[in-house]
């Protein structure tokens, strides 16, 4: 029986697939290739946030004018598309979260939480609800039948590896996903837009978060719980008050410049206390850390983990965030509890961050899930 290019038993005139298209040149030339293919291509768009105030903004995924685009691109190519609006969805599954999270002084990973529930939930289900087979996106990651079973791999073009957003995507999840620029590197599918006669074959990639414009956080909080700005001690860890501020969400662990102190010292937020409102601040080498605890893991691989991994632990690598390249490590289960080491050590890991790991075999890893950052743990309590 024949396999397709998505790996499934059929012709591709006879395969459905829904392409989820943001406006970008990404997923733009994902609903190309596989309409060249021969592949009965839909196109469905999420119109997440603002659309009024996004329309011209630049980097403004899934409002606007990138909604525009991926019409255009859909017209272009000759089929089928559709629009939905979930910008309550979106508000409610990720963006209150997102606040409450900055809230709570931790440093989180919306984009993550986005792929978790609006796209890989509400998307999947609509592109069941059209008769899809798989439902094909623009990540740069990798996916492959191993023994039956999917697996989830770091793409070829490494600068583009989009794994880190990645780790919670479920088995189930990862069967009906497909992922068509996992083997190509950037430059490569720009030039296949261009071959294909895409508007948008020169797009600017988006950079900010969709909902936080220019990167400011404090704005979007001060919006939303304009109470969450209350003022606060700036504190160093050795116990003396330095100053104030007018409310932790404008601070990040890991911070140097803008703390609004006087210092003879060079002096980064070491952590953010939600309950007295403090900013606790220090030298830099008090950022170190090499022991993580997680929350909400997510395996997508085979753990052999607690005795069967040994006493140090399974040997991983680890991504503590997305622009960082792996580092190596270690997993293990405690007590219930799973925690990571990192053996290199990182400065200014902050609670709410992924902390995402990979098999250790050199390129093109196997992703084997990940977590949440619960909290930067002293060495001396997992000895």
């Amino acid at each position: 029986m024949m396999i397709n290019s998505l790996d499934l038993p059929k012709e591709p005139a006879q395969t459905r697939v829904v392409v989820a298209m943001s406006g970008g040149v990404d997923s733009s030339v994902v609903a190309g290739l596989l309409a060249r293919q021969g592949y009965d291509v839909v196109g469905v768009t999420l119109q997440l946030y603002d659309h009024g105030e996004a329309t011209h903004r630049k980097g403004a995924c899934c409002a606007g004018q990138d909604i525009h685009d991926a019409r255009r691109v859909a017209a272009a190519l000759g089929i089928p598309h559709y629009v939905l609006d979930y910008e309550e969805r979106f508000k409610k599954s990720v963006m209150e979260p997102f606040a409450n999270a900055y809230r709570q002084g931790e440093t989180p990973v919306p984009c993550i939480a986005c792929n978790q529930s609006v796209k890989f939930v509400d998307l999947m289900e609509v592109a069941k609800d059209l008769g899809a087979d798989v439902l094909a996106t623009g990540h740069y990651v990798r996916s492959g039948l191993v023994n039956g079973r999917r697996k989830l791999f770091r793409p070829v073009d490494a600068s583009r590896d989009q794994t880190y957003f990645l780790f919670a995507t479920t088995d189930e999840q990862l069967d009906f996903l497909r992922f068509p620029l996992g083997g190509m590197a950037k430059p490569a599918v720009r030039e296949l837009a261009r071959e294909l006669g895409l508007e948008v074959a020169d797009k600017h990639d988006s950079q900010d978060i969709c909902f936080v414009p220019q990167g400011k956080y404090a704005d979007v909080i001060r919006k939303m719980h304009p109470e969450a700005l209350a003022g606060g001690e700036i504190v160093h860890l050795d116990g003396r008050v330095l100053g104030t501020h007018e409310g932790i969400v404008n601070y990040t662990v890991g911070q140097r410049k803008g703390l609004g102190i006087a210092a003879a010292e060079p002096l980064y937020v070491v952590k953010l206390e939600h309950k007295t409102g403090r900013v606790i601040v220090g030298p830099r080498e008090a950022l170190m850390t090499k022991t993580v605890r997680l929350r909400d893991v997510n395996w997508l691989g085979e753990m052999p983990l607690g005795d069967a991994a040994g006493g140090n632990g399974l040997p991983i690598e680890v991504k503590v965030r997305s622009t960082r390249p792996p580092q190596q490590g270690a997993v293990q289960v405690i007590d219930g509890e799973v925690f990571v080491t990192l053996f290199a050590g990182e400065y200014g890991i902050s609670p709410g961050q992924a902390c995402v790991f990979y098999a250790d075999d050199s390129e093109g890893s196997e992703v084997l899930g990940g977590g949440f950052i619960a909290e930067a743990v002293p060495q001396a309590l997992v000895a």
